[in-house]
């Protein structure tokens, strides 16, 4: 069952606004093309906070 802003796994609780919705867009994606819910919320955090440092570091120079 894909994830809502207002309906997310607990494991994106803590993250920032921001970096939540990007970690929902990206497990919705995964789980879409067949990946199980616990993977798709593990890859879709890690990658939500790697888009988000990259964004930090850019816009930071």
């Amino acid at each position: 069952m894909p994830w809502t802003p207002d309906r997310y796994p607990v494991s994106m609780r803590r993250l920032p606004p921001a970096v939540r919705l990007k970690a929902i867009e990206i497990a919705n994606a995964l789980l879409a093309e067949g990946c199980d819910d616990g993977k798709a919320i593990r890859i879709g955090i890690a990658k939500a906070k790697k888009w988000a440092q990259h964004l930090e570091t850019r816009y930071r120079r």
